[in-house]
């Protein structure tokens, strides 16, 4: 590992039928994957967002992201307290702040996110900021859905979608 790298610890999170990467930064968890994607997809994330990366598997370093991952999974958490460090376009990150907002258990548009913005107009680009959230579950961004009450596209999957839609719906 040379001096200028960023460190990249990940482990994966093993959930019924799902597996997902999970990395963090020495800032905090910066990367939650889809269950579908590959290791290769995983690295070619980090790749287009740093210079230079060293990936190191640490399971034990990533434990804490883990458990409450599988705390909320399994419905005895709603919310998570552990650092984030999520990187991305300043508009990005105001959509990122914006779904952090949205309670567990509710579900909001992507118009209304656009709204809460004081961007009306930008439905679509609100779309792409959120189809860019590295952070699936703690950046609940599965709480989006269409303006008519479809629920639509997810990084994750629409199966993962409708699982976390459904698991928080229960808990309310």
């Amino acid at each position: 590992m040379k001096q200028s790298e960023q460190v990249i610890e990940w482990t994966v999170l093993e959930h019924g039928q799902w597996e997902l990467y999970v990395a963090k930064t020495n800032k905090g968890l910066c990367y939650i994957g889809s269950p579908a994607s590959s290791f290769e997809e995983f690295k070619a994330y980090f790749a287009k967002r740093y210079p230079a990366f060293a990936l190191i598997e640490n399971p034990e370093t990533l434990a804490p992201y883990v458990q409450e991952l599988t705390d909320y999974f399994s419905g005895a958490k709603q919310t998570f307290s552990l650092p984030i460090d999520v990187k991305g376009t300043p508009f990005q990150e105001e959509i990122w702040r914006a779904l952090q907002a949205i309670p567990y258990g509710k579900t909001v548009s992507y118009s209304e996110i656009a709204e809460r913005i004081n961007r009306p107009s930008a439905a679509r680009a609100v779309g792409s900021a959120i189809g860019a959230n590295p952070l699936l579950i703690l950046v609940p961004c599965h709480r989006v859905i269409g303006k008519n009450g479809a629920i639509s596209g997810y990084r994750g999957g629409m199966e993962l979608k409708r699982f976390l839609l459904d698991l928080e719906l229960q808990k309310t």
